[in-house]
């Protein structure tokens, strides 16, 4: 009956299986009515921002257990949704281990938020009481509750709802800074974007489901669509999903929302929202469109290549910390749809041991993603209390007021690098070991190709690391560049907390990257038929070895090993024949008889990146550097002006607004016409559909 809970087909043991991340839904929005209600109470933000981090906590665990132990999926019907369908709730292997990501995520966003808010209210930190700061409570545990929902959703219907309400969730964090100039277009960009990727899944998601005339999952399994319709699935999750990912040129609203919200919130949609997207494009591409076709990983790997490259770029044109760090969000999804393309090229060519080691190495990546980049945004964030500025070209010597946020920072940003033996290195390795598989494929085109991309990513690499490396230098080295970064401290406990817990997995996973391997290990076989690995039990828990006879293996404590043993004595030499005593100096002064003592003769975020902008940036964005020098005896200071052009902006978006603008002017008109008018509009539109119903079922 419609309005009975129904169980299939093992009813105690799927109940059982979704039980766990269900009562943490209903927990999520119960803290939010907790939110609304208590909004005004001192206590609000420990009991909010508390229970959302020991829900997320026990969702973690149970995926983390549910992974461990290998557990089946089950399918769960509740009396809610469409009528005598109901809403399919699942967790499968690879459900779980998304819900793993984004609950472990939402943990540390809720320690350092509860930290981040009372300095924001002045209670704790350093701060100078500015900040983005907002009326986040209501909306943060049930954000969370809507990425959780996507990942758990077993029919079209409850995963369009779901994730809608995911999106709506995240716009209104992002307009809880309303009062900050930007925020409105921000957010504005953000709501008409995600409408557009809803509106592409629900056309896919139609075409799915129409062969089988069913929404449920397991009834489109089943009935696997026609080549155009498949080809049509796949353009609109590309859309779709790729706009909400941040796939160039539909990266657009990121680098403008991301930074709106306030910090911790940045980092969830960031490090974790971003991979409820790659959810969809794997669920859709390798569990429920069938039987995959090469070229369907090749226009993957071409847009996660351009994407990649295109994304570090933006972000070595920034300033602004936080919309520096998501640009380079974009960067790394690319890095990942590269090995989802890779993983659909290797499938469909019917070598299933190195698709599985390539989406492993996208798996991989995205737990990498989701601590590494939630650090750098809670270092964002603590900088922002410290300081009240994310301008690059503000800050300055850090590294001596808050150092325990420095070292983070400084793990952070070598691990988003692809520094060994961090866990962004293992990712990147593990990718290119599948990279260099290319000649197991038959197709000569696919081999060049590969190798193209290879080498682009090898390309975002080297200038992730330029970026990096910039970032680090300008904010933490050096001397402070204004008042605001002399007179900054180190931030609460709580923050600190926040920030650490990252840290300590990317150095973890850097050395120990087998043990989340073998999590998501039941996921990857059910992906690609395979087992991701050969030959695993001849090789020790601490080895990874990709394949049995192609390829090398990594042992993260070999290379931390070598590292030190290699770094602890050039160090000692340095500091016993090098620096032996103090020896003082004046400062190189750039050819100037007397230096100048300020911090204005330091390199500035512009000055460091304008050889990259000089390189790439006149062709691929247009940018143009214009100096005004005065004459000599002219007071006037000397100024440099960058303008640069996204061309998303500059050939997509804009002629798109242009038209949809002209449009709008022209169908003014309608709004003054007559009944008898109206009426025959909607009769002519009447006769349209049905002609267009009878070709189709024709």
């Amino acid at each position: 009956m419609g309005n009975i809970l129904t169980i299939s087909p093992h009813a105690f043991r799927g109940f059982v299986a979704v039980t766990v991340p269900l009562v943490a839904l209903l927990a999520l929005f119960a803290l939010a009515v907790v939110g609304v209600a208590a909004r005004r109470a001192p206590w609000v933000g420990s009991v909010v921002y508390g229970g959302t981090a020991t829900v997320c906590a026990v969702v973690a665990l149970w995926a983390g257990f549910a992974l461990a132990g290998r557990s089946g999926a089950e399918t769960i019907t509740l009396p809610m949704g469409l009528p005598w369908i109901g809403a399919h709730l699942r967790a499968d292997g690879l459900s779980a281990f998304f819900l793993l990501v984004v609950n472990f995520g939402g943990v540390t966003a809720s320690l350092f938020g509860w930290g981040y808010e009372r300095a924001q209210a002045g209670g704790h930190g350093s701060g100078h009481g500015h900040g983005d700061s907002g009326p986040v409570l209501p909306f943060f545990p049930l954000f969370l509750a809507g990425m959780s929902l996507v990942l758990l959703a077993d029919d079209a219907f409850t995963f369009l709802v779901s994730w809608e309400f995911m999106s709506l969730t995240s716009w209104l964090l992002v307009l809880s800074t309303h009062r900050e100039p930007d925020t409105s277009e921000a957010a504005r960009l953000y709501l008409i974007m995600a409408s557009a990727g809803t509106a592409c899944l629900l056309l896919a998601f139609g075409l799915l489901a129409s062969g089988a005339g069913d929404y449920q999952f397991d009834a489109i399994r089943q009935h696997a669509p026609t080549a155009g319709a498949a080809a049509m699935v796949v353009l609109l999750i590309l859309l779709g999903a790729g706009s909400k990912a941040g796939l160039v040129p539909l990266h657009v609203w990121l680098p403008l929302a991301h930074p709106a919200a306030p910090s911790h919130v940045s980092a969830l949609m960031s490090g974790v929202m971003t991979k409820v997207a790659i959810y969809a494009m794997v669920r859709v591409l390798f569990d429920l469109l069938g039987e995959p076709v090469w070229w369907w990983g090749g226009a993957l790997m071409i847009v996660g290549a351009v994407t990649a490259v295109m994304g570090v770029l933006y972000a070595l044109m920034q300033d602004d910390v936080k919309r520096l760090l998501a640009c380079s969000t974009i960067e790394n999804i690319g890095v990942i749809v590269i090995a989802l393309g890779l993983a659909l090229v290797f499938k469909a060519s019917h070598t299933p041991v190195i698709a599985a080691l390539a989406l492993s190495a996208a798996l991989l990546h995205v737990v990498n993603h989701s601590l590494f980049k939630s650090l750098l945004f809670f270092v964002a964030g603590a900088i922002l209390t410290a300081t009240g500025s994310r301008d690059l070209n503000r800050l300055g010597g850090l590294i001596h007021r808050m150092p325990v946020t420095a070292v983070l920072a400084l793990i952070g940003a070598a691990a988003i690098s692809a520094l060994p033996p961090l866990n962004g290195f293992v990712g990147e390795w593990l990718l290119f070991q599948a990279i260099l598989n290319a000649p197991a494929l038959p197709e000569w085109s696919l081999k060049i190709g590969i190798a193209v991309v290879g080498a682009a990513v090898a390309l975002a690499a080297a200038l992730a690391a330029a970026c990096f490396v910039r970032l680090y230098g300008i904010a933490f080295l050096g001397r402070p560049r204004s008042p605001e970064a002399a007179g900054a401290g180190e931030v609460g406990v709580a923050m600190q907390a926040g920030m650490m817990i990252p840290a300590v997995l990317c150095v973890v996973l850097g050395v120990l990257p087998t043990f989340v391997i073998r999590l998501f290990e039941p996921a990857v076989r059910a992906m690609v038929e395979a087992g991701p690995f050969d030959d695993r039990s001849y090789q020790p828990w601490i080895w990874l070895a990709p394949t049995s006879a192609i390829g090398n293996s990594y042992n993260g404590l070999i290379m931390l090993a070598a590292i030190a043993a290699l770094s602890i004595p050039l160090v000692l030499v340095i500091h016993r024949w090098a620096s032996d005593k103090v020896r003082w100096s004046i400062a190189w002064g750039c050819g100037h008889v007397e230096p100048d003592p300020t911090a204005l003769s330091q390199y500035s975020a512009s000055s460091f990146a304008q050889p990259i902008r000089r390189a790439f940036g006149g062709t691929v964005f247009n940018a143009q550097d214009r100096v005004e020098m005065p004459e000599p005896g002219d007071t006037r200071p000397a100024r440099l002006t960058v303008r640069w052009t996204d061309p998303a902006w500059a050939y997509l978006f804009t002629p798109i607004r242009s038209a949809v603008n002209w449009l709008a002017d022209r169908a003014d008109v309608l709004q003054f016409l007559t009944i008898r008018s109206y009426l025959t509009l909607m009769f002519t539109a009447l006769v349209v559909v049905l002609a267009l119903v009878a070709v189709v079922r024709s």
